[in-house]
């Protein structure tokens, strides 16, 4: 009885992970081994790993990914050290919360408009006299853009790390003659770092392979493995090559999931 009352919830979740991760992810594998002719062949993954431009592509997609990454810890564990210790935690970690449920192109569309030659931030510029600056369609809105998106699905696993940190942890710190930088450094940083290796999942792993943003804001200059998927699947048809750079993209995401999982030891009582 109680194996079949199990096996009634273990359904419709086996039926998800089959239908919309596994079968995507087997479709992809499969369509990599066959040309733009469909005939079997290897020479996709021949081509992708003796091809500079698909070399460049990849280490272009990991750099800005690490560079996305890292601004978003450097902006988010300041954020979320701060919010920890407020009175009012809950309401602040409700508004970092509250741009997530923005429409992820009318925030890139927002930033056209404050980015362009004659959007706000040149206006504010000509205002104080400074001569306008060409910011969109540059390396450096892509990743300024694609952190501040990122930026509250950083703060949120550390912010959790945060509050499960025991205060007297920091009062022993405290009482054994500890500055506040060597608190930070020697306490919370090792007990938080569960939560930045949470975040790095969380944000490295998508900006791999965005497409959209740097089509937006990057326009034609910058070029990731997430644009050159777009153009194989949607212009040249060649469904074989994009799977095959989608193959890549998986096999990325799963090294960085396990070089960033956290194990834990579980205590029986």
């Amino acid at each position: 009885m109680r194996r079949s009352f199990k096996t009634m919830f273990y359904t419709p979740y086996m039926l998800w992970l089959v239908l919309f991760v596994i079968s995507p992810v087997a479709l992809i594998v499969y369509y990599s081994f066959f040309n733009i002719h469909h005939q079997f062949t290897f020479s996709n993954y021949q081509e992708f790993f003796s091809s500079g431009t698909y070399l460049t592509m990849t280490a272009n997609s990991v750099l800005y990914a690490f560079l996305i990454t890292l601004f978003s810890i450097l902006i988010s564990y300041p954020m979320a050290l701060v919010i920890s210790k407020l009175k009012h935690r809950d309401l602040w970690i409700l508004l970092v919360i509250l741009p997530t449920w923005i429409n992820l192109l009318l925030k890139a569309y927002a930033f056209i408009g404050l980015l362009s030659h004659d959007g706000l931030v040149n206006n504010i510029f000509q205002f104080f006299g400074l001569p306008v600056q060409h910011m969109l369609f540059t390396d450096a809105s892509f990743i300024l853009v694609a952190a501040y998106i990122q930026i509250p699905f950083m703060i949120l696993p550390i912010y959790n790390s945060m509050t499960d940190i025991s205060e007297s942890y920091i009062k022993a710190s405290r009482d054994l003659g500890a500055t506040n930088w060597q608190t930070l450094t020697k306490i919370i940083i090792p007990l938080t770092m569960p939560g930045i290796k949470s975040g790095i999942q969380i944000v490295f792993i998508p900006s791999l392979s965005l497409f959209m943003l740097s089509r937006l804001i990057g326009g034609n200059k910058v070029i990731t493995l997430g644009t050159a998927v777009e153009e194989h699947f949607l212009t040249t048809m060649n469904w074989g090559m994009g799977s095959t750079i989608g193959v890549v993209l998986i096999i990325s995401m799963v090294i960085v999931m396990l070089l960033t999982t956290t194990k834990r030891n579980r205590r029986r009582s």
